[in-house]
């Protein structure tokens, strides 16, 4: 399984990014899939992911300003960035879990200024 995720890079707060996620895979009948996020010297955090029932749910940090979505004729997922902070500052990688293994993109670096 790969995955590749872009669409990063460097915006004002208060702006919006639009990250994307593209799939070597079918991703149709997949659910435990999201985006989590790193700073440096912190453990890496869930931002976003659809739940093993197909419902969503989001760190409090970003719910209200971040969305995820899929595109499954794509085998796309997206992570839509709104009202950006500079605490969003960090490398975005999205996941997805297979046979209780987990995969990881590469990371897309989001820098937010203030």
């Amino acid at each position: 399984v790969q995955l590749q995720a872009f669409g990063g890079g460097l915006v004002q707060a208060g702006g919006s990014l639009r990250l994307s996620c593209a799939f070597s895979i079918s991703i149709s009948s997949i659910n435990n899939m999201g985006w989590y996020r790193q700073v440096p010297g912190r453990q890496r955090e869930l931002v976003a992911r659809f739940t093993s029932v197909g419902s969503t749910n989001y760190a409090d940090s970003v719910e209200s300003r971040f969305t995820v979505s899929r595109d499954n004729a794509k085998n796309t997922i997206y992570l839509q960035m709104n009202n950006l902070k500079p605490e969003d500052t960090a490398v975005y990688f999205c996941n997805v879990w297979r046979s209780g293994v987990a995969f990881w993109g590469q990371g897309t670096l989001v820098t937010v200024s203030s």
